[in-house]
């Protein structure tokens, strides 16, 4: 998440008010990108999703759980790697966010969401739907301009060409040997 936090400190530092629209989803780098805004304005059915760092691919906080439930004598030194570049991970993203969070929000709560989007509560694709998002504290709308989702409709997504069922090759007949051969 290193770009996306980069994007989040740029927009912080913007001298105006910056709004961001979320017309569909914002998960993960994006969340972050929209926690560095005055304000998020989203759909009814938009959603935002937890910044838990993910370690080659898994979650931060699960590597972290491993390494402090299992044996050490259980765990391969990767694992026990993982684990600590994880520790660095949630308290790294965790200090950005509180970082974003404070100019509108107490320190205190800052640090508590920020906590919370960070420490792996949650599965790092859970929807935080825009209610959720205001329970939690965040500056979040439901006041979609028509004109964003009228924009949005100029860039069509592309449909999803990856099957999900893989087809096996068809039973093949063997061809019949064509007897012994001449002499």
């Amino acid at each position: 998440m290193p770009a996306a936090t980069q994007i989040a400190r740029a927009i912080k530092t913007h001298k105006g008010k910056v709004t961001v629209f979320v017309p569909h989803m914002a998960m993960s780098g994006g969340t972050l990108i929209a926690l560095a805004a005055d304000e998020v304005v989203m759909c009814e059915h938009s959603v935002l999703g937890p910044i838990d760092p993910q370690i080659n691919g898994m979650p931060a906080a699960s590597l972290i759980h491993v390494a402090d439930t299992k044996p050490i004598a259980e765990i391969d030194d990767q694992t026990l790697m993982f684990a600590d570049i994880g520790r660095k991970a949630i308290r790294q993203l965790e200090t950005a966010a509180t970082e974003l969070l404070v100019e509108h929000i107490p320190q205190e709560r800052a640090s508590e969401i920020a906590k919370l989007l960070t420490s792996g509560q949650w599965t790092h694709d859970y929807p935080i739907m825009p209610r959720e998002a205001q329970e939690l504290g965040l500056r979040v709308s439901v006041e979609m301009p028509a004109e964003v989702i009228e924009l949005m409709t100029l860039y069509p997504q592309p449909t999803r060409t990856q099957q999900n069922v893989e087809y096996l090759p068809s039973k093949r007949e063997r061809p019949v040997p064509a007897g012994p051969p001449a002499a």
